[in-house]
């Protein structure tokens, strides 16, 4: 069965935007494992516009799930990572002035580097990930950077779907196939809702968790929080049937 972390980037965001500590992303964290979610993720960046380092500190005792930051390897993000120990450190190339994630790893061009980080993380005994494009000599790059497991980058997938070609689930499906060969376990993430969501994990084999923040975070306007954690849950556990 394939896991749910919710990303509790989009709560510190509303924190952020009045000021103060309301809504506390550490509370939510707290009631969203409670509602059944398999795991918290946060993305810290440089300038902190949504969870902050602290917050990344302060979660740490209270996910007894399992809790994955996300980030690009600056040292400062090093740094966090070895205090806090994460049960996953996931790697992604992001600049500091892009709004959002939008591409995976060259894991040709920065193999070295990256298998240098994923050996630091390792010797403090982190579980690794690495956000790549559903592509299969990205996916065969990963394998050479000593990486536990690989996120694959479903932005285009979404896109496309919501265009009614379900049909671009394609790249995805034979990335994780390749991951599996090579001894990856396979993560995804991003854009993914409940719309999308039913038609890839019946169509992706090996996943193993999906992360998903900012589409949860508005379909809990609709439906409330736990009736949307409820319906991810019945979807990832019950129809995922490969």
């Amino acid at each position: 069965m394939v896991n749910l972390s919710v990303n509790i980037n989009k709560i510190a965001l509303l924190r952020n935007a009045r000021g103060g500590n309301f809504p506390d992303p550490i509370y939510f964290a707290k009631r969203i494992q409670e509602m059944g979610a398999d795991g918290i993720t946060v993305h810290p960046r440089p300038d902190e516009r949504h969870i902050r380092y602290e917050d990344v500190r302060r979660l740490r005792p209270v996910v007894w799930t399992e809790l994955n930051v996300e980030g690009n390897p600056i040292p400062r993000f090093m740094e966090l990572v070895k205090e806090v120990k994460p049960d996953q450190v996931t790697l992604v190339p992001d600049e500091p002035d892009q709004i959002t994630s939008d591409h995976g790893w060259d894991t040709i061009k920065y193999r070295d580097k990256l298998r240098n980080i994923i050996a630091e993380l390792k010797a403090h005994g982190i579980r690794t990930s690495v956000f790549v494009d559903p592509v299969i000599e990205m996916v065969e790059g990963a394998a050479l950077t000593g990486t536990d497991r690989i996120e694959l980058y479903t932005e285009q997938y979404a896109r496309e779907f919501a265009k009614g070609h379900p049909e671009a689930v394609e790249p995805y499906r034979r990335a994780a196939i390749r991951a599996h060969e090579l001894g990856l376990g396979v993560n995804a993430g991003h854009d993914l809702n409940l719309d999308n969501i039913g038609h890839f994990v019946r169509s992706v084999p090996h996943l193993a968790e999906v992360s998903i923040g900012h589409a949860l975070v508005v379909e809990s306007i609709w439906y409330g929080l736990e009736n949307v954690i409820r319906k991810y849950q019945s979807i990832l556990k019950n129809e995922y049937a490969l």
